[in-house]
């Protein structure tokens, strides 16, 4: 399992890459990440910053 940490304005996730299903712009810079058999989570960064952690990660 590979996981990333994403920033978030209330505090960090550690997500499992291949449980991530989408990606959605958000207001004030912030992204949508959809999770598989989830909710979406609310993090910080713009959705080209989002993504490029993840496929770093």
């Amino acid at each position: 399992m590979k996981f990333v940490k994403l920033k978030s304005r209330g505090g960090d996730y550690m997500v499992v890459v291949a449980n991530i299903a989408y990606l959605r712009t958000d207001e004030n810079e912030q992204t949508k990440v959809g999770m598989v058999g989830g909710d979406a989570l609310l993090v910080a960064g713009t959705i080209d910053e989002v993504a490029a952690t993840v496929l770093a990660g």
